[in-house]
């Protein structure tokens, strides 16, 4: 089979999950493959998608051909030391006139004038690490020790602070894909895409790495590589409700934003000046599974959020100037919600008992859950009662245990939200 395969997105197209399986027959070996080749819109040869369902990720469409290469050749291994596999500090100012971000989409503009006019402040660092996967600790984990380290608040982020933890450091997931930021300047609006209009410097980061021919991925060769990114500056914030009265009768998130008036996006962004700073923890979340998890997607979860968090605290103390992560100025709060449950698929009720799993593995003093709508509530209040009852053990169990514990309650995908 010769020639180029296509495949697009649009509003009113199929869901990724739906031309996944359209294409599935291409791609023999892998679903998963033909998942991010549907989702991301990606025009590739025959040989590429191949070698793409042999590999079981996408294809960056926008990266250097080198960096493509090194990302084939390099396969981050299970790190024990708790260091980074790339770290770099940008000034601020500097990343963003030498790495201007690129908006290809006009309501994108629209929302970056608005947060960003001539003068606006620019000063400050970004520091930026990536972390290769970590070994679980071998102590073992007590499920009911953990689920006292969340807290649910109704609704979407909204970067205010714990009262309560004032010296602590607080984080904030961001549901990456495997290539980092790498639709930010698209029509594109999920979780993702929205940090990153509110926050451009993200957009300048990615641009940076990529001229700097370095991977500027989540995942690598199979294996997460979380990105943390400290001091991004938030230049506004985007209302995404729906509000018919201010011109946005469907709301802004996901689709809907491309398909609205300029003017609606317009009144809907406001300016944050100064800016605000957030700490932030990229991780790509597994996407089109089928049936019933298996043990090796659950594991792969938990490791991806392990790394994350854990990396999120070393980071910390580094910050505080301690070598110790368990100092008491130290204190690490990671926000987050349902990462990988939206355009991924992913179950709800899982994937936030791994985090909380993996937050109290990692030392982290708080995770709070954004639910966002009625049903995020319920999701929370069902995996309270896993917790509760006693379905994971009640005392000190390995994690591989903790693990099969999980597989046996039976979670299974569901379908894309088309966002």
């Amino acid at each position: 089979m010769g020639g180029v395969v296509q495949f697009s997105l649009a509003p009113k197209a199929e869901t990724a999950r739906e031309l996944c399986y359209r294409i599935s027959t291409l791609c023999e070996r892998n679903k998963r493959a033909a998942e991010a080749l549907a989702y991301n819109s990606l025009v590739l040869s025959w040989p590429e998608i191949t070698r793409l369902v042999r590999e079981g990720t996408g294809k960056p469409r926008a990266e250097p051909s080198r960096a493509n290469s090194i990302a084939r050749k390099r396969r981050p291994p299970m790190s024990r030391q708790p260091e980074p596999i790339e770290r770099q500090t940008f000034a601020i100012r500097e990343l963003v006139e030498e790495h201007p971000p690129v908006w290809n989409d006009r309501n994108k503009q629209v929302v970056f004038a608005v947060a960003c006019p001539p003068g606006s402040t620019r000063q400050g660092r970004l520091d930026y690490t990536r972390w290769g996967a970590m070994p679980f600790p071998a102590e073992g984990l007590d499920p009911a020790a953990a689920i006292d380290r969340m807290v649910a608040r109704p609704g979407f982020y909204d970067y205010a602070r714990e009262a309560d933890l004032a010296g602590g450091l607080e984080w904030h997931v961001n549901f990456a894909d495997p290539r980092l930021f790498f639709a930010y300047g698209s029509r594109l609006f999920a979780q993702d895409e929205m940090q990153a209009a509110e926050h451009p410097a993200l957009g300048s980061l990615r641009e940076a790495l990529v001229a700097s021919k370095r991977p500027a991925l989540t995942v690598e060769g199979g294996r997460p590589t979380p990105v943390l990114v400290m001091g991004a500056l938030r230049h506004c914030r985007v209302a995404t409700d729906r509000n018919a009265a201010e011109g946005r009768p469907h709301g802004l998130y996901g689709n809907a934003f491309a398909r609205a008036d300029p003017d609606a996006v317009r009144r809907a962004t406001t300016r944050i000046e100064p800016p605000t700073t957030t700490n932030l923890i990229a991780i790509a979340a597994p996407a089109g599974g089928v049936g019933r998890y298996r043990i090796d997607e659950i594991e792969g979860v938990l490791v991806t959020a392990y790394t994350a968090f854990r990396a999120a605290v070393l980071e910390s103390a580094r910050a505080h100037g301690s070598s110790s992560s368990e100092d008491d100025d130290g204190l690490v709060v990671v926000h987050t919600g349902f990462w990988g449950c939206g355009a991924f698929g992913g179950d709800r009720v899982l994937m936030t008992t791994l985090q909380v799993l993996a937050a109290a593995m990692a030392g982290v003093e708080r995770i709070v859950f954004h639910t966002g709508d009625s049903g995020g509530n319920a999701a929370i209040r069902e995996t309270r009662a896993i917790f509760d009852e006693g379905r994971l053990g009640g005392s000190v169990i390995d994690v591989g245990e903790l693990i099969r514990r999980i597989e046996a309650i039976g979670f299974a995908w569901g379908t894309s939200d088309g966002n």
